[in-house]
C-alpha cells in the first residue's frame, strides 16, 4: 500500500509542476495581476517536495514516525492549495470581462481546468492514502 501514495503524489506533482510552469512562465511573480501570492505558491510548492522525499525515506527505512511526518507536512500542503484554488476560482471566472475592459490577465488564468481538477483530486487521494498508511490499514 505503501506504493500507491508515491504513485499518486507523483502524479499530483507532476501536474504541480505544469502548472508552476505556466504561472512563472506567464510572469506569475512578475506580474502585478496574479491573485496567487508567490510565498504560497512556493510555500505549497515547497512542503510539498519535501513531504515527497520524506515520503520516499519512509519507504526506504519503513519508520512509521516518518509516514506520519509526511502526513504533517501534507496538511498545509493541502490548506495552501485550497487557498490558492479559493483565489483562482474567482480569477477565471472574472478574467474574460476584464480583459475585455483591458485589464491584463493573470497568470493562472492560464491554468488548464483539466490540469487543475485532475492535481486536486489525486492531491486528495494522495493525503488519504497516506493517512491509511501511516494508520497501518491496507499493510505495507
Amino acid at each position: 500500500m505503501a506504493i500507491a501514495p508515491l504513485i499518486t503524489w507523483v502524479i499530483t506533482a507532476l501536474g504541480g509542476f505544469y502548472m508552476l510552469g505556466t504561472w512563472l512562465s506567464r510572469g506569475g511573480v512578475r506580474s502585478g495581476s496574479s491573485r496567487l501570492p508567490a510565498p504560497v505558491v512556493f510555500g505549497h510548492f515547497a512542503l510539498a517536495a519535501i513531504g515527497l522525499v520524506v515520503w520516499i525515506l519512509y519507504l526506504i527505512a519503513d519508520a512509521t514516525a516518518l509516514a506520519w511526518t509526511a502526513f504533517g507536512l501534507l496538511v498545509p500542503v493541502a490548506l495552501l492549495g485550497f487557498v490558492m484554488l479559493a483565489r483562482w476560482l474567482p480569477t477565471y471566472r472574472a478574467t474574460r470581462a476584464a480583459v475585455a475592459e483591458g485589464g491584463a490577465e493573470p497568470a493562472e488564468r492560464y491554468f488548464p481546468v483539466p490540469v487543475v481538477l485532475a492535481h486536486g483530486l489525486f492531491a486528495v487521494i494522495t493525503v488519504v492514502l497516506v493517512l491509511l498508511t501511516a494508520l497501518g490499514i491496507g499493510g505495507s
